[in-house]
């Protein structure tokens, strides 16, 4: 999901580089990993070309590499966004720090079941909360909303990725 908006938003998959914006062509995905001794960030290159099963794949083997302390440095390097998520820690919702020279980082908070408005009822909906952080010398507020708002439309309709 994150790939294909990435994609659509390319701005979002730039970097700041000697005073100016780099969009990079490839999409390689970081996810940030806690590990005894803090934070690695394992990267998935190519992400947008990846099937879902090959990404989950390559998450688990990236995850599990990096809890065993086995990475190798070609598996942290060349990230051009990153996700973070603390869901899993029951974080509801957090705000991460981009990593430079990279122009967003996306937060994932937990899933947690909350009364929303359908149709004109209230119901209980699982929901969770996405922050986006920007170098705002790359992506403005608006740039990073309309990216948020594709995500939001690919989780809540999940077919939409692939057209």
């Amino acid at each position: 999901i994150i790939a294909v908006a990435l994609r659509r938003h390319p701005r979002l998959n730039a970097a700041w580089h000697n005073d100016g914006i780099v969009i990079n062509e490839a999409i390689n995905v970081g996810l940030a990993v806690a590990v005894e001794d803090g934070l690695l960030v394992p990267v998935i290159p190519n992400a947008d070309q990846l099937g879902l099963t090959a990404i989950a794949e390559r998450r688990a083997d990236l995850v599990a590499r990096a809890g065993n302390g086995k990475l190798q440095p070609a598996d942290l390097a060349d990230g051009t966004f990153t996700i973070s998520n603390l869901g899993m820690y029951g974080v509801e919702r957090f705000n991460a720090i981009v990593n430079p020279p990279q122009a967003a980082i996306l937060a994932v908070g937990a899933m947690a079941e909350r009364v929303v408005p359908i149709k004109g009822k209230a119901k209980v909906q699982p929901m969770m909360t996405l922050t986006l952080s920007c170098d705002h010398r790359v992506v403005d507020g608006a740039r990073g909303a309309q990216f948020l708002q594709t995500v939001a439309s690919f989780i809540e309709e999940p077919l939409a990725v692939l057209d």
